[in-house]
């Protein structure tokens, strides 16, 4: 009889006393000792463990790697409420601490969209040793990828990114966040503007990061993938990948299966792929002006 990884599902406490949802599938068939990789998934906004888009994305990850998801605070199960990739930092760091303290040698952290963001800004953080919210970030991971992630805060130039806006902004829209997607949204609003992703990104090296954005994203232009690309330095990769749209609901057929076989290459840094990215941000980036 083949062997199927089961499933666990745990509450996991983080630095500010929220309490997250998480659910652990390792990889199936299982791996152990010094090749075991786990991959710390950070959803979007309004996404969920629960949600069948979110779901599609673990379940191909577990080809190749663990995957420990979770709720991000403000969604599903978790407590507190949506700051928008600023505290979101707190909970990849727990999640990261909860993948080392189960074995894994390797943990990397993916992020898409809003938990794109986070997933940058945690590394980022962790790595430079910066204080935030009163609490140092204990955990660094070994790779980062972000899919479909802003490169700055405060993005109004298309209509989703308004809609946006208006459920973070307005009491009506928090009410309609928090009946029709089951989001949670601070009422405050940030005391001060958190550090935006393209101002920590280079900060991350010399850890690999990926960045991924599809040609066809509604909500952030492609502008914002070079941008964090040219800022992350040597070790940043990017894909533009035709068709893709935005994030877990926008994935086209085989992308996130590219993404786990990359995932050895990515740990390993190896520079014919930094290269490779380099040369295809070039062919893809915009024309020059005369």
């Amino acid at each position: 009889m083949p062997y199927s990884a089961p499933t666990v599902y745990r509450l996991l406490p983080t630095a500010d006393a929220e309490i997250l949802a998480t659910e652990l599938l390792h990889r199936d068939p299982a791996v152990t000792g010094r090749d075991a990789v786990c991959v710390v998934v950070a959803h979007g906004f309004s996404g969920s463990i629960g949600r069948p888009a979110l779901r599609a994305v673990t379940e191909e990850l577990r080809r190749h790697v663990g995957v420990l998801s979770m709720d991000l605070r403000g969604h599903g199960r978790s407590t507190g409420t949506c700051t928008f990739g600023d505290r979101e930092v707190l909970d990849v760091d727990a999640a990261v601490g909860e993948a080392r303290r189960m074995g894994y040698q390797k943990v990397v952290t993916m992020g898409w969209s809003m938990g794109g963001a986070a997933v940058l800004r945690h590394a980022g953080l962790a790595i430079s040793g910066e204080v935030t919210h009163g609490h140092r970030l204990r955990y660094r991971p070994d790779a980062v990828v972000s899919v479909s992630a802003a490169s700055r805060w405060f993005v109004r130039d298309t209509a989703p990114m308004r809609r946006i806006h208006w459920f973070a902004e307005t009491a009506p829209g928090r009410i309609a966040a928090r009946v029709g997607l089951g989001v949670r949204i601070a009422t405050d609003p940030w005391p001060a503007v958190p550090a935006s992703p393209v101002e920590v990104i280079g900060r991350i090296a010399p850890t690999p990061v990926l960045i991924v954005h599809g040609d066809r994203d509604a909500y952030f232009t492609v502008e914002h993938p070079r941008a964090l690309a040219a800022a992350a330095g040597d070790t940043g990769q990017l894909w533009l990948v035709p068709g893709f749209g935005h994030a877990e609901a926008g994935v086209v057929p085989g992308l996130v299966d590219r993404i786990g076989a990359h995932l050895p290459d990515l740990l390993a840094g190896r520079p014919e792929w930094t290269q490779c990215a380099r040369r295809m941000a070039r062919e893809t980036g915009p024309a020059p002006t005369r």
